[in-house]
């Protein structure tokens, strides 16, 4: 993308004397989001909403590299993490009841909006949120109005496509979170309940501990559980299209299947590579990047 004297103008007016609160994840959309704020000249606070399920490298990112690119990025963590709040609830979320986006990001950045704003300072809340991502954002406008945050929200990027993307890290000398370059598409939540077959069968493969955790915590809450069947972290569809918890091993089992779930896959591109490519960065990793 590129910028025009006329947009600049308009977007600075339109945030004139209001305060942009960055939201950050260590994705790459955050991140050029943040870069494309500084080529607009708008100054604005960087925040991250911690989970307490995020990949060590994710976490090594914003508090390295990221940090010492886009500036200061601030830390905000709720009541609880997300092992914590399965416990608690005694199950795991799930696509109608996604308390872990409730309780873990949008609580915490209700009340941390809130401090700004209650200090007299009128705050915009900027989201890198694409329309390219997804059919569910396909529609997103650039500016809304969100009752709940009683703020307007911002979407900088929406008409970005992923070219974009890399293209504004390349101009920072910004490399992207590790996560990429291992073949991972997305690199908050490790893994989001609504990971795809591919990342799933990524994070087996590459972070077993990872499985092992979400396995030890399937019997912990299956344990206090009256459910049938047991609470699962995901859900699959069945042959005939009813979803179904599913025990993290036989998800796992699934995710190492081509189309249908019967066949092993067993001469898939390497994601690695994938991810590598779409960077440029195959010649210039080396083993002292790795996280």
């Amino acid at each position: 993308m590129e910028i025009t004297a006329v947009y600049r103008d308009e977007v600075r007016a339109r945030i004139a004397g209001r305060h942009v609160v960055a939201s950050v994840s260590g994705g790459k959309d955050s991140a050029a989001m943040s870069l494309w704020l500084r080529e607009l000249e708008i100054e604005h606070s960087r925040t991250f909403m911690d989970t307490g399920w995020e990949h060590p490298s994710t976490y090594a990112y914003l508090r390295g590299e990221l940090t010492d690119v886009i500036g200061p990025i601030q830390e905000i963590r709720g009541l609880v993490t997300m092992p914590d709040l399965i416990r608690q609830k005694t199950g795991f979320p799930g696509g109608k009841t996604r308390f872990c986006t409730q309780e873990l990001k949008i609580k915490p950045m209700l009340q941390h909006l809130s401090s700004i704003m209650d200090g007299g300072v009128d705050v915009v809340n900027a989201v890198g949120v694409r329309r390219q991502e997804s059919a569910e954002r396909a529609d997103a406008t650039e500016w809304e109005w969100m009752d709940d945050f009683d703020c307007e929200m911002w979407r900088p990027l929406v008409e970005w496509s992923v070219e974009d993307i890399v293209a504004i890290h390349r101009r920072h000398g910004l490399r992207p979170n590790p996560l990429y370059l291992k073949g991972f598409s997305r690199v908050g939540c490790f893994p989001c309940i609504h990971a795809n077959k591919g990342e799933i069968a990524l994070v087996a493969k590459l972070e077993p501990a990872r499985i092992d955790e979400i396995r030890a915590l399937e019997a912990e809450v299956g344990a206090k559980s009256n459910a049938d069947p047991k609470p699962a972290f995901f859900t699959l569809r069945d042959r005939a299209g009813k979803k179904h918890r599913t025990p993290i091993d036989e998800v796992v089992t699934w995710s190492r299947t081509s189309y249908g779930g019967r066949q092993l896959e067993m001469l898939a591109t390497d994601p690695a590579d994938i991810g590598c490519m779409r960077w440029g960065l195959c010649e210039a990793s080396s083993p002292k990047d790795e996280p």
